[in-house]
């Protein structure tokens, strides 16, 4: 059987998303091609030959992007099965069913996708056991009374496989770890899947619904070594959190620091897991940790307890004073505009992110980051949301909100703008622009800051987007 796996976007690197899947399907006997059309164009010949076609849904934007290609797919070749994939894939059931698409699975996909091909290579008739039992309500997608329910997403545990990258772009080609004027070679891989945490606004927990899944530690050092011979310098481990296994966690990179050496990584981690596993964090710097992920998300203790983040502005603060004491970068990502964000708010988060030293550890376009309500949020769960819900976009695949005070919407749309307009500026100076919109909104003079002292140099990914 001919199967095209697609990638619309991951971020700026070489998606797993569809390596993974490659080596079942291959190992099946499957012809596979692998497009990651951030990096290469779709023709009409790749797809006309196609039996099945199946587009990686990650993220947000990787689906928004998918539906126009979903469209030419079907134009070239209207008799190819296709399928949707991953962690968006069933949150945006419904629309991606209309755009034509017949079999829909969710984030563990490997098996499910042989499982398939397999259905169809044999003329097998693919029925019920890839629909998954959910109900309908008026805020959206919600889990299905029955225990049965939401485990359809989650079918069995995935025997993984060593991920094959044969036929996708070489790693140069994709987001690089920048440090100071040094550029490295970034591979991706993931040790976990899941998360056992339920923050409001993750777009995980609706399928995932607080499990998280552990990837065993020779598939992921085999998928290291693998990239690491096609140049990798960098790691980038892509779970949601690092620490939802620390035994697990440490044994992948203490194995790694010991295996590959100068090979550095970046993980994510809560805050409220740098919190309690803090003793394990000299740790992750000692095995070549270059910078660790943490959605801070809002400095507004309310705005945090509505989010369910499980910390507090003083606990962002004591993990900002330990991870500097033990030299252990952080690179704290935030949802800057919610319902409860103020102009003064918003002065006051850059300020506080001033403050910190946090400037050059910052993307930009966290500045500029508006809360998202896709299919399926527990956001719909509160009142104060709700009531504020226009209508569902399927356009931009969310629902549409807009903040009682006009002007806090303004300065959002300005930002965003002035940040797509600054992608390779310094981020010292995209953050000098931001306040100065910020305190220009909100009617005041911006205080003098502080002069800035000698720091280190921040290493950082340069892709600039981050949903």
């Amino acid at each position: 059987m001919q199967i095209v796996l697609i990638s619309t976007y991951d971020l700026g690197r070489q998606p797993f998303g569809l390596a993974s899947p490659a080596a079942w399907l291959r190992e099946a006997g499957h012809r596979v091609t692998c497009l990651d059309l951030t990096r290469t164009t779709l023709t009409a010949d790749v797809v006309a030959g196609a039996d099945l076609v199946a587009f990686f849904l990650p993220m947000h934007m990787a689906t928004r992007m998918a539906l126009p290609v979903i469209d030419s797919v079907r134009a070239i070749n209207p008799r190819v099965h296709l399928c949707a994939y991953g962690l968006y894939a069933p949150l945006n059931e419904a629309i991606l069913r209309e755009r034509g698409v017949q079999t829909v699975l969710g984030p563990e996909f490997e098996g499910d996708l042989a499982e398939l091909a397999g259905a169809l290579d044999w003329a097998r008739p693919v029925g019920a056991v890839f629909r998954p039992r959910v109900l309908e309500s008026a805020t959206g997608w919600v889990e299905d009374a029955r225990p049965e329910g939401r485990a359809n997403w989650l079918r069995a545990r995935v025997a993984f496989r060593t991920p094959d990258r044969s036929d996708l772009p070489p790693l140069s080609r994709y987001a690089s770890l920048q440090v100071g004027d040094t550029r490295k070679v970034v591979g991706y891989t993931e040790a976990t899947r899941g998360c056992k945490h339920r923050c409001r606004h993750c777009p995980i927990v609706p399928v995932y619904g607080g499990r998280f899944r552990a990837v065993p530690v020779d598939v992921v050092l085999a998928d290291v070594r693998a990239q690491v011979a096609a140049g990798a310098e960098h790691i980038t481990f892509g779970d949601p959190d690092f620490f939802n296994g620390p035994t697990h966690a440490l044994a992948i990179v203490e194995a790694l620091a010991r295996e590959f050496r100068g090979v550095s990584y970046d993980v994510t981690v809560k805050v409220e897991h740098l919190l309690r596993q803090r003793t394990l964090l000299p740790r992750l710097r000692d095995t070549g940790c270059a910078f660790v992920t943490t959605a801070v998300e809002s400095f507004d203790d309310d705005v945090l307890a509505a989010l369910e983040k499980g910390h507090t502005h003083a606990d962002a603060e004591d993990v900002a004073r330990h991870c500097a004491e033990i030299g252990l970068t952080l690179s704290p990502t935030f949802v800057a505009f919610t319902p409860w964000t103020t102009l003064d708010g918003y002065c006051a988060m850059l300020n506080e992110i001033d403050r910190l030293g946090w400037v050059p550890a910052v993307s930009p376009i966290q500045y500029a980051i508006r809360l998202l309500v896709p299919q399926g949020s527990r956001m719909l769960e509160l009142d104060d949301i709700r009531r504020r819900i226009e209508r569902f976009d399927p356009k931009s695949l969310a629902w549409v909100w807009h903040h009682e005070d006009p002007g806090v919407d303004a300065l959002q749309r300005r930002i965003e703008a002035l940040v797509g307009a600054q992608l390779n500026a310094p981020r010292e100076n995209v953050f000098a622009s931001v306040r100065h919109l910020a305190y220009s909104a909100a009617g005041r003079a911006a205080p003098p800051r502080t002069p800035l002292v000698s720091r280190a140099t921040i290493p950082y990914l340069n892709e600039p987007w981050y949903c």
